[in-house]
């Protein structure tokens, strides 16, 4: 597929878990348990892999991702980077923080991802704030396309779950992507809508709904405390208390023989199903390891699902068409 004119495989590596620890306060959102040498290791063999789409933001471990990414893809020019602002870092103390975003921190925040990243531009910039209001994010996107014309970025676009957010920035010029969440238990249907009648490129966020797909955690899974997974979030449906949603779990076990057709495994079965709802869709699961993004990448051979075994699995998942649009 094509991806800003240039010939990608289906499929990215989400750089949030290599990022490590990060904090709004005492909130952990990060992951535990990473080496950098092995997250290096981990973005080469993506590489090897036949993958070439890097998903990344300034905030993940706090400027850390983008360093990590700025080391392993020093000589790969062709390696396609997409990164976020909007939220504050304090790349010492490891902080994240959420303070009103306006135009003029915008292209302070590029640059200062330029650096991170040891690139002359980058490939797409995303809005990373899930909720803020079109009126605000208009003057966002106009910096965006400001500093797209000097040439340090090449597109842009928002990481959001809104689809009337997305659909009303996406006639501009620059605005060439949109991030969102949608795996097997959400189909994002309204968004896949937007994005298929405006020509968006569809980046997948949480398509393994942070590893509970992998079917490697069953409701007696503990989390560590430190762990994303283990918070109290509002957005934190996959995991409750650190422990995986039951009710989710029942879900996987009404659908696990259907992902596993063909000889899949549960990873391959989720992302065939992704695959199987849009041609377009780039899933950008998050990995720490080579083992995992090797096991991800190899999903490309086996493609989509069949027709037969998607409209199998709807007959087996509740879904309300109407219930709206929100964060996740």
């Amino acid at each position: 597929m094509k991806f800003l004119d240039q010939e990608i495989a289906p499929l990215g590596m989400g750089c949030w878990p290599i990022g490590g620890a990060m904090f709004s306060g005492s909130q952990s959102l990060g992951y535990t348990q990473v080496d950098d040498d092995t997250s290096i290791r981990t973005i080469h063999a993506a590489l090897a892999s036949g993958i070439r789409l890097f998903d990344t933001a300034a905030a993940y471990g706090a400027g850390h991702s983008e360093r990590l990414l700025g080391r392993a893809l020093e000589r790969h020019p062709d390696a396609i980077v997409v990164t976020k602002i909007g939220i504050g870092i304090d790349e010492q103390s490891k902080q994240i923080s959420f303070s009103p975003y306006v135009k003029e921190a915008v292209e302070p925040a590029i640059e200062d991802s330029l650096v991170r990243l040891k690139r002359d531009c980058i490939d797409v910039v995303l809005l990373h704030l899930n909720e803020m209001p079109v009126s605000e994010a208009a003057a966002i996107f106009d910096e965006l396309e400001r500093i797209r014309d000097l040439g340090k970025i090449r597109a842009y676009g928002w990481s959001t779950d809104f689809s009337e957010k997305a659909n009303a920035m996406a006639e501009r010029n620059g605005f060439k992507a949109v991030e969102y969440a949608m795996n097997v238990f959400f189909n994002a249907p309204r968004m896949q809508k937007v994005a298929r009648e405006s020509g968006l490129h569809s980046l997948i966020r949480s398509p393994l709904a942070m590893g509970l797909l992998s079917g490697k955690y069953d409701s007696a899974t503990v989390m560590p405390p430190d762990d994303i997974r283990a918070t109290s979030e509002d957005w934190m449906e996959y995991f409750k208390d650190g422990h995986a949603n039951p009710d989710l779990v029942k879900t996987i076990d009404a659908v696990r023989e259907l992902l596993t057709s063909d000889g899949r495994t549960m990873v391959q079965g989720a992302l065939g199903w992704l695959w199987g709802q849009g041609a377009a869709n780039v899933p950008i699961p998050g990995a720490r390891t080579p083992d995992q993004i090797e096991g991800l990448a190899s999903a490309v051979q086996k493609g989509a699902l069949s027709e037969n075994t998607l409209a199998e699995i709807e007959s087996l998942i509740d879904r309300n068409p109407d219930e709206p649009d929100r964060s996740r």
